[in-house]
């Protein structure tokens, strides 16, 4: 049956591919998520707009070119472990789950944290597991991780999700300041050295610590 959105997905998915979204793995599993079901009602008829959007607790789901191009410069297949550091709606962890073996999310925000976990189920994802706490911290007993991706903006590479990550792996930030410009940061580990790229200039909410119980 024809979704009331097929026009506008239609017209978002032309619109990554001219951005230089090439990964047919990563546009495959923006195609089968329901963007929709991820966003408060009202604003469910901008789903498909390639625009950040609020949720609740004050955060927001990322604009599509972006989840699709920090997932696609992720470089996760189905053999990795992958962390995810903020949960939000759960979108981006759907997205990633799509492609990995097995995902670990953390989330410091009770209500999202409930509501993404209920999505999970909605949408039989089982290869998630997640985690109520403080993200910079990552999951030091899930550790190490084939690949981490971040989706809030730290002042500075946390140095203990770079500890979690695996010879070889792959970390996916948005480093820098609120109110300055912030960038997309791709960092991969080769011994004991992490190689930084700079890759994209991005505007996200504040990565930081602790637990929040009420929204």
């Amino acid at each position: 049956m024809m979704s009331r959105f097929t026009d506008k997905k239609a017209a978002l998915f032309d619109e990554l591919r001219a951005d230089g979204i090439t990964d047919e793995a990563v546009l495959d599993a923006l195609n089968e998520i329901p963007r929709e079901d991820f966003i408060p009602k009202v604003l469910r008829g901008q789903a498909y707009e390639n625009a950040a959007l609020p949720i609740d607790s004050g955060q927001t789901i990322s604009q599509p070119f972006v989840v699709a191009f920090m997932t696609q410069v992720l470089n996760v297949d189905k053999s990795h472990k992958v962390l995810e550091v903020g949960t939000g709606s759960g979108y981006q962890a759907v997205v990633l789950a799509k492609l990995c073996r097995r995902l670990f999310t953390i989330e410091r925000h009770l209500p999202l944290f409930k509501g993404a976990e209920e999505m999970f189920k909605k949408l039989h994802i089982f290869n998630i597991t997640t985690l109520f706490g403080n993200g910079m911290k990552g999951w030091p007993e899930q550790a190490p991780f084939d690949r981490i991706m971040v989706t809030a903006a730290s002042e500075e590479i946390p140095d203990k999700l770079l500890a979690q990550l695996r010879e070889g792996g792959i970390m996916v930030i948005p480093v820098g300041a609120q109110g300055k410009t912030q960038h997309i940061i791709r960092i991969t580990r080769q011994g004991d050295d992490f190689v930084q790229e700079n890759l994209m200039p991005v505007k996200f909410v504040p990565l930081l610590a602790g637990i929040v119980h009420d929204s």
